[in-house]
């Protein structure tokens, strides 16, 4: 199963956009900072990762306030040709009390 959850931040959003097919779309980048613990030690992780939705979804990401908590629902995909990984989001819920 390829599903994603991750609390983050939008660090940067590209303006909207429309595929040729006409469809709403939004590039933008995430930044995760947490404790976690592995192999019995905590651990800083810090992430970034490349994002875009569709649809109306796109289009409410505009809305979204830069530097703000949100959970990102989605699935990975390798970029086309390339190696890197994009987030398509699915969901996106407001994180009330970020950890």
């Amino acid at each position: 199963m390829n599903h994603v959850e991750l609390t983050a931040c939008i660090a940067e959003a590209s303006p909207l956009r429309y595929t040729p097919a006409g469809l709403p779309a939004a590039n933008f980048v995430l930044e995760h900072e947490s404790e976690m613990v592995e192999a019995g030690s905590t651990r800083q992780v810090k992430l970034t990762v490349k994002a875009v939705a569709f649809g109306t979804l796109a289009e409410q990401t505009g809305r979204l306030t830069m530097g703000q908590a949100f959970r990102f629902s989605g699935f990975l995909v390798n970029a086309r040709g390339n190696k890197s990984v994009v987030f398509h989001i699915q969901a996106i819920d407001q994180v009330l009390n970020p950890i």
